[in-house]
């Protein structure tokens, strides 16, 4: 097997909101970097439903009962992937089809909860599912927050590939738990790669020894509202997002950052496919000088436990005078 893999970020606009759209424009997109001869392809953090920009740009919906806040809510729970979504099939079959790994973010429900979610798409396996540990404090609203179960990455021919979401990146011990797990190529989902988002993926890369893909999403004012008007949403729902500010509100800025923390390809703030080839003999080069979970570690002074069971939040014990 070749150590070296071509990798590709998808820094696109999504179609917010309208999700069962926006998957297939994703298929067209993951499409194009197969025939470009991708093998590891990113995409940025919640392509699927869109980041909740309502929340960080206009203060009102933060309000109790904001009648907007409320129809997008349950808009979102509407459209949101499920456990074993059909919808997802296509996609699928195009990862099974051309042998490629992909990322993808997106709104997911369990329950009657959302949750901020990564997809990592593998041929011919299941889905491998992140829900982000801590939402960001807009997103807390509209978020719950993960739980160990999710922590895991997909061993892959080129090697294992792990992903997290924006500002689980500066999260120490969430690190620590995917630097055990010997990662050799992480993706990092942001809504915009910002300053220091980058210097939190170059830290991730060289601490944890991994090629790290940052990927970010291109989104406007517009899309959000192109978006709402195919997925059905009303009046509450338009109102409050045409208080958005015009324009702009998230930027891509994607980049892809070598083991030693050097960025090796990086996107500009508008749509495209950024692409890199990875020589992965860099990642064991690379742990002669530093190796977090080894030579590094001092097990004899810290120890981290990791609780990986799924919390549902209800435990049905069986009634014990019955079993008698």
């Amino acid at each position: 097997m070749s150590k070296n893999v071509k990798a590709a970020i998808i820094q696109q606009s999504p179609l917010p909101l309208a999700i069962t759209a926006g998957i297939e424009r994703a298929v067209g997109h993951v499409k194009d970097a197969v025939e470009a001869g991708a093998k590891i392809i990113a995409f940025g953090e919640n392509f699927l439903g869109g980041h909740p920009a309502w929340l960080e740009h206009v203060p009102g919906p933060s309000l109790w009962d904001h009648p907007g806040t409320k129809e997008l809510h349950a808009l979102l729970l509407k459209e949101a992937v499920r456990a074993n979504d059909p919808r997802f099939q296509q996609l699928q079959w195009v990862v099974d089809i051309a042998g490629v790994v992909v990322s993808i973010g997106g709104h997911a429900r369990v329950r009657n909860s959302l949750f901020g979610t990564q997809f990592l798409f593998r041929p011919k396996a299941p889905v491998l599912v992140h829900r982000k540990l801590v939402p960001t404090a807009p997103e807390r609203m509209l978020f719950g927050s993960g739980d160990g179960s999710t922590l895991d990455i997909h061993e892959s021919p080129w090697g294992n590939i792990g992903q997290l979401a924006s500002g689980e990146h500066w999260m120490p011990l969430t690190r620590a738990a995917m630097h055990h797990s010997g990662e050799a190529i992480h993706i990092a989902a942001w809504p915009t790669v910002e300053d220091i988002s980058l210097l939190a993926s170059a830290h991730y890369a060289y601490e944890g020894r991994a090629f790290v893909l940052a990927a970010g999403t291109v989104q406007t004012k517009e899309d959000l509202i192109r978006g709402l008007a195919q997925a059905g949403g009303e009046r509450a729902a338009r109102e409050l997002l045409r208080q958005l500010p015009d324009g702009v509100l998230q930027r891509g800025r994607s980049a892809i950052v070598a083991p030693d923390g050097v960025v090796i390809a990086q996107a500009g703030e508008s749509a495209e496919m950024l692409m890199a080839d990875l020589d992965l003999s860099e990642v064991d080069r690379g742990l002669a000088t530093m190796d977090i979970d080894g030579q590094h570690a001092r097990p004899d002074i810290f120890e981290l436990r990791v609780d990986r069971r799924p919390r549902k939040g209800i435990v049905d014990h069986e009634d014990e005078s019955e079993a008698a």
